[in-house]
């Protein structure tokens, strides 16, 4: 493309879905998973400065379906790569710094050409490493194109910033300039989208990048790190290094020379980031930048008023799609006294017709990621049969492979404050909770320290404009689910414990990878 071409971009739109309903795509999803179940239990190196680095502990990536089904095999890197990894990173920096806009656009440009180009194939891997049914590695493919496309955007927007006001005598620019070397920390459940949107805000902006996907999900991320080599990424502009928190993890975001952290995923971990990014180290000459996305406790209200037939729905889906495993995912339901028990009646009954098994199956509910989220969810299980009334579900389900199933399960009559209405669950889990006005309503939804995401169903305008108001949450929904954000028309980002409010796919987010400098020059 030339720069003419790439200034004149047509306006962003959102990437539309496959119909998995019909015939022919179904034929060409069951087509590519077979070929990917051939290509599964390859091994992977480091990348460091466009060099392959082997190590003697390695990562095992499984399928959560089938824990015996290997689906990547990766070097672990560990805290003692952290100072190559830098020094790469700022050897790029240099040189990646002062290309032009339009060249980093270009490059991102090419980069979502060629994840077009293998589409249904990213999903595949989705579905066998992260568990994603074929609908929701599809939203994850399109969120990642989504992201590139957008960003590529609105960093051509941001070249063109120009001062509030022009001051008489002057020439007067404003110019957005890269941070530095960053490191990128995404979670496990958005293994494409997130991580290469994270990754991608960061090189457009022209920064360099320390990448560490999760453990659990390692072989997208060196997917994704191939088709940028494809697409000439120079050596150290992006190094791929999957590792364990507590080793690279922390080295790499106490480094002094690391410039910012951007992180999606657990409160526990991303405050820890925060308050280690805070801690001034010798060598260092900046305050670290975070960028965190962390977890919610999120809402769903149902007012007396609602379309409870789109309530209901919402709901089910908010709370169980990919197996509650989001952070905008529905775990509490605020019902109104006088529709309470219909809608208990109506959500049990829908959620019983939720059908489990394999994702490469397509079924709506998958296994969970691994054994210590069955874990975990099976605590807070038995922690919900003390502080609520079982609906449904409750229990482990049994496989022939030893996947990682728990029962989509419902708790009614829970308290606002017990602790399934307080805890982020990450798992299949939801509480009913009995409100006895639409006040008291707002206020149990706003009583948890996370404020991601919420729902209203009503039908009254009144109450969605208290609602709007009121919600404390930086992604609110109205008579819809809670899930599901669109890059471009739902930035997306929580309050409070949920993180820095980072508005992922939204105008302001490119600023989080920039300064800003103001250049006056007398005439």
């Amino acid at each position: 493309m030339n720069t003419s071409e790439i200034t004149s971009l047509p306006p962003f739109s959102n990437h539309p879905y496959f119909d998995f309903t019909d015939a022919e795509v179904k034929r060409r999803m069951q087509q590519t998973l077979a070929e990917v179940e051939n290509k599964l239990g390859l091994e992977y190196d480091l990348v460091i400065g466009g060099r392959r680095v082997k190590t003697a502990e390695k990562i095992l990536s499984i399928n959560p379906a089938n824990p015996s089904q290997v689906v990547g095999r990766h070097q672990m890197a560990e805290a003692e790569h952290a100072d190559d990894a830098m020094t790469a990173a700022l050897k790029a920096f240099e040189s990646w710094s002062r290309t032009t806009v339009a060249e980093r656009v270009e490059f991102v440009l090419r980069v979502s050409r060629l994840l077009e180009s293998r589409y249904m194939e990213l999903c595949a891997w989705l579905t066998f490493e992260a568990g994603k049914n074929w609908a929701e590695a599809d939203a994850d493919v399109g969120e990642c194109i989504d992201f590139l496309e957008f960003y590529a955007r609105e960093a051509l927007r941001l070249d063109q910033a120009e001062t509030p006001i022009k001051f008489p005598g002057e020439r007067n620019q404003l110019r957005y300039v890269p941070l530095g070397v960053g490191a990128v920390i995404p979670p496990w459940n958005f293994p494409l989208a997130i991580m290469a949107g994270m990754t991608m805000a960061a090189v457009v902006t022209g920064n360099t990048v320390i990448l560490k996907p999760s453990v659990d999900s390692p072989t997208i991320a060196a997917i994704f790190f191939s088709i940028l080599e494809e697409a000439g990424l120079p050596d150290g502009v992006v190094n791929f290094c999957p590792g364990a928190g507590p080793g690279f993890g922390r080295a790499i975001v106490a480094h002094p020379q690391t410039r910012f952290v951007a992180f999606t995923g657990s409160k526990a971990v991303g405050l820890e980031i925060h308050e280690s990014a805070a801690v001034t180290r010798p060598g260092q000459r900046f305050i670290k930048r975070t960028i965190l996305e962390l977890g919610g406790k999120d809402a769903i209200i149902v007012a007396e008023d609602c379309d409870l037939d789109a309530a209901v729905e919402g709901v089910a889906v908010s709370a169980f799609g990919f197996n509650g495993q989001k952070c905008s995912a529905c775990s509490r339901v605020i019902v109104e006294d006088s529709i309470y028990d219909v809608f208990c009646d109506r959500l049990r009954e829908r959620v019983a017709t939720i059908q489990q098994g394999p994702a490469v199956e397509n079924f709506y509910a998958g296994a969970l990621i691994n054994q210590i989220a069955v874990d975990r969810v099976m605590k807070y299980i038995e922690i919900g049969k003390g502080e609520g009334r079982l609906l449904l579900g409750g229990d482990k389900i049994e496989s022939e492979t030893n996947g990682y199933y728990v029962a989509p399960t419902i708790f009614a009559d829970v308290a606002p404050t017990a602790r399934i209405a307080q805890e982020e669950i990450f798992g299949p889990v939801l509480a009913v909770i009995r409100a006895k006005s639409f006040i008291q309503a707002l206020e149990i939804a706003n009583n948890t320290e996370y404020g991601l995401t919420g729902a209203v169903y009503s039908k009254s305008p009144e109450r969605l404009e208290l609602a709007s108001r009121e919600f404390q949450v930086g992604n609110l929904y109205l008579n819809r689910k809670c899930t599901g954000a669109m890059v471009g028309a739902h930035p997306f980002g929580g309050f409070n414990m949920s993180g820095t409010d980072s508005k992922a796919g939204g105008a302001d987010y490119l600023l989080l990878f920039t300064q800003a400098k103001s250049i006056a020059e007398r005439l």
